[in-house]
């Protein structure tokens, strides 16, 4: 009798055991935090098909460039921070490039440009940081000082989590770009806890203008075997768009998705606390 209770028993305790050492697997129960970063090109004459983009990777948080906000009417004159949360039910923040006053035919609103973010989790630190720019609204710009280098932080997992979202100058002179890079060096070593920069550099990784960026965060593609190029949309061959992040995290998945929603592709990433 006791024989015959140990045999029946037998592969019930092996299946206990299986499974907890299944649900005990290194990573098992680590909660990802998901970070996108788009290029959205002012909606590319589709809002609601960046709405879809979005929703399908379901980001926990990301950093958009080419927003508009009371624009023109290449964006319907709608606020495209706002449209685009409330469309996905998130958190928004605007950090405006440019600003100016409303014209005939639209609403009633200064008419605004820049970088945004969408959260998840409400935003607990914002500020729009000036760079140095030289202006696309202008037939001969000059290189001033503007809003447009956009810091949130939110709390996840009990920390504090800052990120920075940036749109680099696109010409191919790269002295603007050296002079930008320099400007978020000032600013972004000052955080001491986890962060991110996201954004369109508008340079290819072996730039040398980057490296300075390089030398104080690690960048998400690293290892990757595909190339990773973010733009054209329609015939990508380069990479341009970035999520680089502090030591404080390890990559758990990174990838490029492939979309003409945009004239960009959009960069998706998965990331957990370093322990």
């Amino acid at each position: 009798m006791k024989t015959w209770i140990l045999a029946e028993w037998i592969p019930v305790v092996l299946m206990i055991t299986v499974f907890m050492t299944v649900s005990c697997a290194p990573g098992q129960d680590e909660v990802k935090l998901r970070v996108m970063c788009y290029n959205i090109a002012a909606g590319h004459g589709d809002i609601d098909g960046i709405v879809e983009v979005i929703r399908r990777h379901d980001p926990d948080i990301l950093a958009l460039q080419e927003v508009d906000v009371h624009w023109g009417e290449r964006s319907g004159w709608i606020d495209q921070a706002e449209y685009l949360a409330e469309s996905l039910g998130m958190h928004a923040y605007f950090g405006e490039i440019y600003r100016f006053e409303p014209l005939d035919g639209g609403p009633d609103e200064p008419r605004r440009y820049g970088l945004a973010y969408l959260s998840k989790e409400p935003f607990v630190h914002r500020k729009n940081h000036m760079l140095s720019r030289l202006s696309t609204q202008t037939g001969e710009p000059e290189l001033t000082v503007l809003t447009g280098f956009p810091e949130v932080a939110i709390e996840w997992q009990g920390r504090r989590i800052h990120f920075f979202n940036t749109h680099l100058d696109f010409r191919p002179d790269p002295a603007v770009r050296t002079l930008q890079v320099a400007g978020m060096m000032a600013i972004i070593p000052e955080i001491d806890g986890p962060h991110f920069l996201i954004g369109d550099l508008n340079a290819r990784p072996d730039a040398p203008e980057l490296e300075p960026l390089f030398s104080i965060l690690q960048d998400t593609w690293t290892g990757q075997e595909e190339p990773g190029y973010t733009f054209p949309a329609n015939a990508p061959d380069r990479r341009i768009d970035y999520i680089l992040h502090s030591e404080h995290f390890q990559v758990r998945e990174v990838i490029v998705y492939t979309t003409e929603a945009s004239d960009h592709l959009p960069i998706v990433a998965d990331f957990v606390f370093n322990e």
